[in-house]
């Protein structure tokens, strides 16, 4: 029997984890896939949004505000990378300037700090390249950039360090009622709970419906990207989204964390939940648009292309309370954009629902909420010298492209949640998130991970359960990709 079942594990799952392990509580993790921070949260536009968007009044609209200034304060705890930028969303018109103040009274009275309008001039000087066709600006200083999956593993990280537990390739299958409590089983064995916080994301409808009566239905929005070159990282220096229209944000075009430059997405709906192709019609019109807010942008030094899958409910708000149902059943659901500026805030308004329905809150005295990780690439010569001194695998360079020693590859490997693949590296320490893709160093950090867990090559996955990169020897005795 535990205090809290938590069934999902992207951004707004290990927030809440990370919230609850601030209390003398036992909390379990339940996660479907082999990994957190799979779905959702690895393939999106990496911004903290500043707020102005969402309808005042709405939870979107609270908690944007909220849990976009909570980002900053954890990711400076947590050492995760990210740069206070600011947005621009552009005018092209007296129609579209109109939209802009409109979008100004919103953001003031949501509580947005410092938003202000730009004429023609001030948005051409802070942003030369932008199209001379745009005749102003709405500038929100406190929107930001972030590396969204270091920000879930670094939650998920610290809350797995105060004492909570996590199980993944963990899919929910049925959830009954036993007394005043749920029994939850999965496809790793069964758990019991007094309490149970709905995360699931894309599949937050099916979860709920496991045990309540259907009250919302998630419905899978896929958005593609074009993620750029370094060459391309300093066209802009903020954040640069059109006017919203009823589709959503738009396109934007972003500086990255790691300076690259990302552009996109569309917006569409599909029928199957994971399906994160991308298709010439998508990115054609992700080009169009991009070349209307910069038209000098150099969509041919693309990386990589990407799709993300947003879960959208036919509900307007956010989702989040008790369900009509099912006693002690809090569903966090229908957390689409701005869900990863929002998280930290719903986790924080989570913890107080569960507190009113009568779960008891003590503090863990022993609760540690920071963490530091190591960047080789970001150290000085010294603190190079000295690290390589003390654990020489620091000194061999595994991702030139990205800088990544093997000794940051091994730390992934030995982590709180350890990666066990190719992409769960990545998101660890960015090894493969370079220039070339993996296409250098893959087969090196293979290697490390089949020495390390002792594991034959042809086991080592890329991803997900099934994503398999190897299938054998080939003829000549070497080994063959699938």
């Amino acid at each position: 029997m535990v205090d809290v079942v938590i069934i999902g594990c992207g951004i707004v799952g290990a927030s809440v984890a990370y919230e609850l392990s601030k209390y003398r509580l036992t909390t379990v993790v339940l996660e479907r896939e082999n990994d957190i921070a799979t779905g959702t949260t690895k393939a999106n536009s990496a911004i903290i949004h500043a707020g102005y968007d969402p309808k005042p009044g709405t939870l979107m609209a609270k908690l944007n505000v909220e849990g976009a200034q909570l980002a900053q304060e954890l990711c400076i705890k947590l050492h995760i990378p990210y740069e206070r930028i600011g947005s621009l969303v552009l005018a092209f018109s007296r129609g579209e300037l109109i939209s802009l103040e409109k979008l100004y009274e919103q953001g003031v009275q949501n509580g947005v700090p410092d938003i202000r309008l730009l004429d023609e001039g001030e948005l051409h000087s802070i942003e030369p390249y932008v199209s001379k066709d745009a005749v102003g600006a709405l500038y929100a200083p406190t929107a930001a950039i972030v590396n969204p999956w270091e920000y879930a593993i670094a939650l998920a990280e610290t809350a797995v360090n105060n004492g909570v537990e996590l199980y993944l390739n963990s899919c929910v299958t049925a959830i009954e009622k036993k007394l005043d409590n749920y029994l939850i089983k999965t496809t790793s064995g069964e758990y019991e709970a007094k309490f149970i916080i709905n995360a699931a994301g894309v599949y937050a409808d099916l979860i709920h419906n496991l045990i309540g009566q259907p009250a919302f239905k998630t419905i899978p929005n896929r958005g593609q990207y074009y993620l750029l070159d370094k060459a391309e990282g300093t066209r802009v220096s903020h954040i640069i989204f059109q006017c919203p229209t009823a589709e959503g944000k738009g396109v934007l075009i972003s500086p990255t964390v790691h300076g690259n430059l990302i552009v996109g997405p569309n917006s569409e709906s599909i029928v199957e939940s994971e399906d994160v192709s991308v298709t010439n019609e998508g990115l054609s019109f992700i080009a169009e648009m991009a070349l209307k807010s910069v038209p000098s942008i150099g969509l041919n030094e693309s990386i990589r292309n990407f799709a993300g899958i947003r879960a959208i409910a036919d509900v307007e708000d956010f989702i989040i309370g008790e369900s009509a149902t099912a006693k002690n059943f809090v569903n966090l659901a229908g957390i689409k954009s701005p869900g990863l500026s929002a998280a930290p805030a719903i986790a924080k308004m989570a913890v107080a629902i569960l507190s009113d329905l009568g779960l008891e809150l003590i503090g863990e005295p022993s609760f540690i909420g920071t963490r530091k990780k190591t960047r080789f690439k970001e150290l000085s010569f010294e603190e190079k010298n000295e690290l390589i001194k003390k654990n020489p695998a620091y000194g061999h360079i595994v991702c030139r492209c990205e800088t990544i020693t093997e000794g940051e590859i091994l730390d992934a490997l030995n982590s709180p949640i350890p990666a066990t693949t190719i992409d769960g590296v990545k998101r660890r320490c960015n090894a493969g998130m370079g220039r070339c893709q993996g296409g250098f160093c893959t087969p090196k950090v293979l290697d490390i991970i089949r020495r390390e867990l002792n594991i034959l090559p042809e086991d080592i996955l890329q991803d997900k359960q099934g994503t398999y990169i190897l299938s054998g020897e080939s003829k000549g005795g070497g080994t063959a990709r699938v």
